[in-house]
């Protein structure tokens, strides 16, 4: 019993030391933006099953209200120009860009932005949890769930002299759920999303 007490203690410890780590995070709360700079938001489907194909959107603005005491209560709020979207297609002008962009795919014309708003986040790990949000895109509403991981807190970074933190994040969406049905079959219906960012204090 002698020896066991104390590692019953320990124990507790340091059970109690991680669920501190994967609640808090060492940069003060408050309203962060992406560094645009760093920041990537990709996208891929399958193309007849032969390869992925990736592409990814250029102007891209992400705003995190942090609580840094207790991040499952943070808000995540991105804004999306799908005009912006690069394929790194070959040729000068890039075409397929306005394919992509255009009536037959975003249609960015009449839906002229994405916008995804957090509703919840949970904590599965020291560094990992998933948020869920609504994802419009397309003119449709649907509520569609990340796997997120906390990569770094930096306080200051050695570049801006100023807080900083970065995440990572990865998801899937059906794009006929949006009502983008073009190809679907020789593309695949199923999009795996891809996201990289770096956030600063937004003053």
């Amino acid at each position: 019993m002698k020896i066991l007490k104390p590692v019953l203690l320990a124990t507790v410890f340091s059970l109690s030391a991680g669920l501190a780590s994967a609640a808090t995070i060492g940069v003060p709360s408050g309203v962060y933006k992406n560094d645009e700079h760093h920041t990537n938001v990709l996208w891929s489907v399958t193309h007849f099953g032969l390869s992925n194909y990736y592409g990814r959107f250029d102007k891209v603005n992400i705003t995190l209200d942090l609580n840094s005491d207790d991040v499952q209560k943070s808000k995540v709020s991105a804004t999306i120009d799908p005009k912006s979207v690069d394929t790194n297609f070959p040729g000068t002008p890039n075409t397929f860009n306005g394919e992509i962009a255009g009536s037959k795919f975003f249609d960015a014309d009449k839906f002229n932005t994405i916008t995804f708003k957090s509703t919840d986040i949970k904590l599965t790990g020291d560094k990992t949890g998933e948020m869920t949000g609504d994802l419009t895109f397309h003119g449709v509403t649907k509520p569609v769930t990340l796997k997120v991981t906390f990569n770094a807190a930096l306080n200051p970074s050695p570049m801006t002299k100023k807080p900083a933190v970065g995440f990572s994040a990865t998801g899937s969406i059906k794009r006929t759920d949006f009502g983008v049905g073009a190809l679907a079959g020789p593309v695949s219906d199923d999009v795996q999303l891809t996201i990289e960012a770096e956030f600063a204090p937004a003053k």
